[in-house]
């Protein structure tokens, strides 16, 4: 076949690589709304949960395209986008004339564009579409998708992506869902170091930090980081959204092109900074709100855990895994 009918599409066979903490969710999602699910994870334990569900599961990226028609994968770095759809055993020795590639990894623009590439010369279509909420969003079905590729494909993949999230932007051809993302990530680095400032500065000058949360947040100082990592610091849970190891990923992307660019951009360049520091502290594997500990060491405080009241408690984090990330 060279294109999917409508009637393909009314159901079409889905696939799933990479079901770590932000995978899991989307992919369940798709397995509550009625889709037949072919998945794959380099940790086979991961997969557990959606089998249970009814996902059936294979032993490599390349089974997953044998019996897919739309294929999504969402891992963790550019080199393991590269392994799983160019790899001995990637998407791209399985997948047939017709099929849809949809890449929710942040990524680098060019790789996506490269995968775009190697699509079309096989009659495959292929979407980068990065998405950002973090691992609530992806339990609450409430992800921000940025698409880039060919309109007519986004159209086709919109309804299952409505089973994922509440906001869809598509942002040009192949890569402009990737360079979106990295806008987003530059905005998240500033303001996740001047949420943790806040919070420090806070915490010296006596104040209540529940209820300087609780103040600011409706005001011009108020951030979904605020909202929803202000919380988990304030209960020293660091259990991954988004791991710090992945976001020094994306600020590094960021930098690569900002330097193709030849553009310079110092807030992210500090963020990034800040952050490798945190990491050579131990916590790589840590959420990206962590980023509090490294604040502490340079202030050479430490914040006691709060008993929340107003703010009540956290969402429940998802369970801490480095096989797949937590994206945005």
């Amino acid at each position: 076949r060279l294109f999917l009918s409508m009637a393909d599409l009314s159901k079409p066979r889905l696939g799933w690589v990479g079901t770590g903490v932000m995978g899991r969710s989307m992919c369940g999602h798709c397995l509550r709304a009625g889709y037949e699910v072919t998945i794959f994870n380099r940790t086979p334990a991961k997969m557990a949960p959606l089998i249970s569900m009814g996902a059936r599961a294979a032993s490599s990226p390349k089974e997953v395209a044998e019996h897919s028609d739309i294929i999504f994968s969402i891992v963790g770095f550019p080199r393991d986008v590269r392994e799983v759809y160019f790899g001995e055993q990637g998407i791209m020795a399985g997948a047939r004339s017709g099929s849809i590639l949809v890449d929710c990894t942040t990524t680098e623009p060019t790789l996506a564009k490269e995968i775009y590439a190697a699509a079309q010369a096989h009659s495959i279509s292929a979407l980068d579409a990065p998405v950002s909420g973090g691992d609530v969003g992806a339990r609450e079905a409430r992800l921000t998708f940025m698409v880039g590729g060919d309109r007519a494909v986004y159209d086709r993949v919109l309804p299952i992506l409505q089973f994922m999230g509440k906001c869809f932007n598509y942002m040009g051809g192949a890569g402009s869902g990737q360079h979106t993302k990295m806008v987003n990530q530059i905005n998240i680095a500033s303001i996740m170091v001047g949420v943790v400032e806040g919070l420090v500065y806070a915490y010296k000058a006596g104040l209540n930090m529940e209820d300087t949360i609780r103040a600011i947040a409706p005001g011009a100082a108020g951030s979904w980081s605020l909202n929803n990592y202000g919380p988990r610091i304030l209960s020293r849970n660091f259990d991954p959204g988004f791991f710090v190891e992945h976001f020094i990923k994306d600020m590094g992307i960021c930098l690569s092109e900002c330097a193709k660019m030849r553009i310079q951009l110092p807030g992210l360049e500090l963020s990034h900074r800040l952050y490798c520091q945190l990491r050579e502290m131990g916590h790589g594997n840590l959420g990206t709100h962590s980023l509090i500990l490294a604040f502490e060491r340079m202030n050479d405080l430490t914040i006691p855990a709060q008993q929340l009241t107003v703010l009540g408690q956290p969402p429940a984090p998802a369970p801490s895994t480095t096989a797949a990330p937590a994206g945005k």
